[in-house]
């Protein structure tokens, strides 16, 4: 530019287009949320007065999560799992016998620890679908980490049959989905449920891409769990804990046997069984955690997921039977994820 000469004037129009595309940049360099999932019909599974898997287990969350503090979160209504999701680990005949068991009104006993009421199917499909919707967020960049908010929980359904409140194997669906249709080579499933994941446990006992990693007290139901028990690969790790442990025996499972294997394991993306019935005040468990204790395991476990998965995390709702209960302690891991 000549000495004396002015530079170029900026248009009203150049200006909008650099301003737009400062926007985009911002808003593609910015970290994407915290994504969190849920549906109404979730609460129309029904099981009907004092059983424990309650709608109100849900309402008692929501209603956490009015507080400012939860404000950024993105939000998704879970979609309804696609028969191809659920047949990646589930047997046709299990889709059929629950399709042809669900009641149009009142309630069905498939079991001692499995009703269905009217909702019941609609409601599974959507915990299902909802964790298969995470699985695709997170993979896609979409979000930094999800929490699926739904009922009823799944750790407990086998291949062929549902079993203690579960109908569809969440964690199960969301794991064969991060392999089958994202291309994951390693996956972690980590449980901190009271109760031991049977069903996650069966289902990829022979399947050395994915790593399954429990804490939950034994004995207990239901009967599995042991430290023996390591699959055919190695990849099952088992850390029971004893009637009346509190955070520091949880910590130490962890620190010990849990976080080392996942952090060797170098997966994709990490899936959490999260059940919050390990509360002291459950009436289904009788180990002592408290809401701190799940927002620390929840830091521990983004840590590894930082390192060796960009931080894809994936967390379902399990179980935790007392409402305001699991509101603080489900509040509690949603604020940590909300941190990564």
């Amino acid at each position: 530019m000549g000495r004396g000469a002015h530079p170029p004037r900026l248009t009203r129009r150049a200006f909008l287009a650099a301003a737009a595309s400062l926007t985009a940049f911002r808003a593609r360099a910015a970290p994407p949320p915290t994504l969190f999932i849920s549906h109404p019909a979730t609460l129309a599974h029904d099981p009907g007065p004092g059983w424990p898997d309650s709608p109100q287990r849900l309402r008692a969350l929501f209603a956490a999560l009015d507080d400012p503090r939860f404000a950024t979160l993105a939000r998704l209504d879970a979609p309804r799992a696609a028969s191809e999701a659920l047949l990646r680990v589930h047997a046709p005949g299990h889709l059929a016998r629950l399709q042809s068991a669900a009641p149009t009104d009142g309630r069905a006993q498939l079991g001692a620890d499995v009703v269905m009421s009217a909702g019941t199917y609609e409601a599974a499909l959507r915990a299902a679908g909802g964790a298969v919707a995470a699985v695709d967020a997170v993979m896609r960049n979409q979000a930094r980490n999800a929490f699926v908010a739904t009922r009823p929980p799944g750790h407990h359904a086998r291949a062929d049959a549902p079993m203690g409140f579960c109908f569809f194997n969440n964690a199960a669906v969301a794991a064969r989905c991060a392999l089958d249709a994202h291309g994951a080579e390693r996956v972690a499933i980590v449980d901190f449920d009271v109760h031991h994941g049977n069903g996650v446990q069966e289902m990829f006992w022979s399947e050395e891409r994915v790593l399954y990693c429990s804490t939950h007290q034994a004995p207990h139901y239901p009967g599995t769990g042991t430290v023996t028990e390591t699959g055919a690969h190695d990849t099952i790790v088992n850390a029971p804990l004893r009637k009346g442990d509190g955070g520091e025996a949880f910590r130490a499972a962890l620190t010990s046997r849990i976080l080392p294997r996942l952090d060797a394991f170098a997966p994709d993306i990490v899936i959490l069984c999260a059940g919050f019935d390990a509360h002291l005040h459950d009436p289904l468990g009788g180990l002592r955690f408290v809401a701190d204790d799940f927002r620390d395991v929840t830091l521990r476990v983004m840590e590894i997921a930082a390192r060796r998965c960009g931080g894809r995390i994936v967390s379902l709702l399990e179980g935790g039977y007392v409402p305001a209960d699991l509101a603080a302690s489900a509040a509690a891991h949603i604020g940590a994820l909300m941190e990564g």
